[in-house]
């Protein structure tokens, strides 16, 4: 299975793009979608759109796993966060694509085993997941691994989940 983590951001989205098969975790590509802050909002998210839209493509992706939009005090940064998140949904959609979401907490219950962990432990682990020499960077790509991971881990057990309850 295929997976692109998407970590949404106005300004820096991270992508990482993780192929899973039984325990074998592989990394095929990982950065991060900058757009200029100069730009109308309308530019900026169509090239969030027009970018994940090729990965998705060139990396031939099964599924998109999102990091859910978490509301802190900035009510504004949140909304430009929710319509990044938005142009990746799209984006997947229009590929035919399932998507899932998951919380902070849980993509680092996923990656470190606790909810709590720091942001440079998130890095530290999916680096080691995935046989990679460093931690990737920067923190927005490490971060997309890391839901990519949680994606990974989680997607055969929700299948059967759903394939019981059906």
């Amino acid at each position: 299975m295929i997976v692109l983590g998407i970590d949404p951001g106005i300004a820096n989205t991270g992508y990482g793009i993780v192929s899973g098969s039984g325990s074998r975790l592989q990394a095929l590509g990982f950065g991060v979608i900058e757009t200029r802050a100069a730009a109308a909002p309308e530019a900026r998210l169509a090239e969030i759109h027009g970018d994940v839209g090729s990965l998705i493509s060139r990396f031939d992706v099964e599924a998109v796993a999102i990091e859910d939009l978490y509301f802190g005090a900035n009510v504004v940064s949140a909304m430009a966060v929710g319509q990044a998140r938005g142009v990746v949904l799209l984006a997947a959609g229009q590929h035919g694509l399932p998507v899932r979401s998951y919380t902070p907490q849980q993509v680092k219950a996923a990656v470190c085993g606790s909810g709590r962990a720091a942001k440079d432990q998130v890095g530290r682990m999916a680096a080691r997941l995935l046989g990679l020499a460093a931690p990737p960077r920067p923190d927005h790509a490490a971060d997309a691994l890391a839901v990519a991971l949680c994606d990974v881990n989680r997607a055969p057990l929700a299948g059967a989940i759903a394939e019981a309850v059906a």
